[in-house]
Formats: C-alpha cells, structure tokens, sequence
C-alpha cells in the first residue's frame, strides 16, 4: 500500500499567476455568500449557551486533529507522508457550510449547526495554521527521527503564510458578509442563494482541474486513498458523537456535532495546496492533494447518508 501511494507524489497542479488569482477571487465570492446566510445572532446563541458552544469547538478545533494525528502514527508504515499531511491538513479546515443543510435534514440543531460554522469559520484565520503547523510539525518531526525527510526534503511549514492566505480569502469576504446581510437585507436575500451554490459547483470545479490530467491514476489508486478517508471521515463522525455523548448532551444536539466534526471545508484545503508560497512546486504533494480532493467528495456522501437515517428515526427525548 505504501509503494502503490507514493505513485500518485509526483501529480501537481500548477497555475498560472492570473490563475491562481482567478481562483482565489471566486473562492472569496463564495465565502462572503456563506458570510450571508450568518446572522450576529448565531454568534449571541452559542454565548448563551457556553456548554454547547465550547463542547463543539473542542470536538471541531483540539479532538478531531488529535485524533488524526493518532491515527497517522498507528497506522504510519501504511502512510505515505504526503497522505498523512493531506489528512492533518483536513482536520486543521473548519467546518463546511453543506453541514447546515444536513443537520436539519437530520433532525438536528441547527441553529447550534449553523453557529458552530459560523464560529468555526471565522476562528479558523488562527486555528488552520496553528493545527497545521502544529500537528504537522509533530509528524515532520516524528519521521524525520525515524524514517528521513519528509517529501524529499525537509518541510517548513509557514504558520505565517497560511494565516495570511486564511485571512483574506476566508476572514475578509465573512467579515464584509455578514456586514452587508446587515445593510442590505432584501438585497441579500435574492443574492445568497445562487452564491451559496456556486461554492458546490466551485468546488467540484477544482476537484475536475486536479484530476483531469490524471485520471488513470486516479483509477489506479482510489481504492487506498478511499479506504483512508472512509476511515478518517468515520473517526470524525464518531469524535463528534463520543464528545457529545461524553458531555451527556440531547439526541439533537450529538446529531448535530456528529455532522459538524465530520464534514470539513476541503476547498479552503486545496486552495492552500494550490498556494506555491506556501507548498513551492518542487514539492511533490500529490497525495495530499487526493486525500483533500476526495475528503471533500466523500463526506457529501457519507454527511447525507448519516442525515437520511437520522431523518428517519425518531429524536430522543
């Protein structure tokens, strides 16, 4: 398995410069359509409700890294570096947007969903560098102590560069959202739902600009990059439910962390792959790459098919 995953390091996508800014002015178009749908109100709820809020934020931000992190050293002799970088990379991304939708499919909270995005989202201008950098360093270390360097060479992970990135095409476009929702309420209204689904059709855009150029290998090896992110996505799922449960919190409410832990915002990860000031082209990253790209496909997946039984069930009172 470590052999067949160390085909797919050589794959790059590199953009142009005009490129690159193209992307990055979508991307920043589609998170100040997400910034619409966030009310201040979502923020003043969850300070209502601190129990919540806080078990949340841990399971999302400190125990989904950790326990990826304990994943990747168990099972290290199956991983190539750049999968376990592409898995640590995924834990440091905040929570996706899509999960609103499907927590209220599942009879969830979703005013505690929506909250939990919202705050995850703007936290994550500090909290994706900090996981990454912090995590990362950790496994660079690790195998730098037992199996050489990482990548080929040695990786410096630029904490300082991913905030910058982080900040303006994540927290500038939120900010400047949630300022116009404010001002322009009818205005809004008509504009966030086509900008909200632009992020879907965005991100699947991207995932098509990897791949294309690559598809024989992606039929080669999709079964190992399937079966790490099936098992990391579930151990998501399940550090949402095991946190909420631990906590004794309702059945709405472990519905709801559940979803929020396993469904992450993988287009801000692949943007940051696509960043030559933060991954230089002379890293070969390609299994990153997959893990994040298909990250991103299969907690679609897994999040509605999770919500759909949930749908189905009965809440426990």
């Amino acid at each position: 398995m470590y052999e067949a995953l160390q085909q797919l390091d050589p794959i790059r996508i590199n953009f142009s410069a005009s490129g690159m800014h193209v992307i990055n002015i979508v991307l920043c178009f589609v998170m100040f359509g997400v910034a619409l749908g966030i009310q201040v109100s979502h923020f003043t709820n969850l300070i209502k409700n601190p129990k919540l809020a806080l078990t949340g934020l841990f399971s999302q931000l400190i125990a989904l890294p950790l326990i990826t992190f304990i994943l990747i050293v168990i099972f290290n002799k199956y991983l190539t570096p750049t999968v376990a970088m592409g898995m640590i990379l995924v834990a440091a991304c905040p929570g996706g947007n899509i999960s609103n939708f499907m927590s209220s499919y599942a009879k969830a909270n979703t005013e505690l969903a929506v909250g939990l995005t919202a705050t995850s989202t703007l936290l994550a201008t500090f909290t994706t560098p900090f996981n990454f950098a912090f995590w990362g360093g950790l496994y660079n270390t690790y195998i730098n102590n037992h199996a050489g360097t990482l990548l080929g060479k040695p990786l410096s992970i630029d904490a300082i560069q991913v905030f910058e990135t982080v900040f303006i095409l994540l927290g500038i476009p939120l900010v400047l959202g949630i300022l116009f929702a404010r001002k322009f309420p009818i205005i809004t209204e008509k504009i966030k739902k086509p900008l909200q689904n632009l992020s879907l059709v965005f991100f699947l855009g991207m995932i098509v600009m990897a791949f294309m150029n690559n598809v024989d290998l992606f039929l080669n090896y999709i079964f190992y990059i399937f079966i790490i992110v099936l098992v990391h996505n579930g151990f998501g799922l399940l550090t949402g439910y095991s946190i909420a449960s631990i906590f004794k919190l309702s059945d709405t409410n472990r519905r709801t962390l559940t979803i929020e832990t396993g469904i992450h915002n993988s287009g801000l990860g692949l943007l940051l792959l696509f960043n030559p000031k933060i991954f230089p082209y002379d890293l070969k990253i390609g299994g990153m790459i997959f893990v994040v790209a298909w990250w991103g496909i299969w907690h679609i997946v897994s999040g509605l098919s999770l919500a759909s039984y949930w749908h189905r069930k009965e809440v426990i009172q």
